[in-house]
């Protein structure tokens, strides 16, 4: 596996990766466009540091944001599943049609 600053397992955390790779690509682009348009080699390093930071962390939010959202659906879906299958051919089951004499006796 591969370590980023020696703490962030790449290959495990989620996001990671990608964030990583986004922010290479940000940072060639960022330090090649602002060196075709300066031609200053020492300030054209900063700018590519500088988009490579912004880049990677701003995909990380991002990515963090909907592997989160993600998670929550996947729950409730599983808890509606659960509830679905422990309600069925009750009672309670809100698909189930009620006759008239289910409805006198409740």
């Amino acid at each position: 596996s591969f370590k980023l600053l020696g703490f962030l397992d790449v290959k495990n955390v989620p996001c990671a990766r990608e964030s990583v790779l986004y922010g290479s690509l940000g940072s060639l682009v960022v330090g090649l466009g602002h060196f075709l348009a300066t031609s200053r080699v020492r300030r054209s390093c900063d700018f590519a540091v500088g988009g490579f930071i912004f880049t990677m962390l701003g995909y990380w939010f991002y990515c963090r944001y909907n592997f989160a959202q993600h998670r929550i659906r996947q729950r409730m879906l599983r808890e509606g599943m659960k509830n679905k299958i422990l309600f069925e051919g009750s009672s309670l089951d809100p698909e189930r049609k009620q006759t008239g004499n289910e409805r006198s006796n409740s």
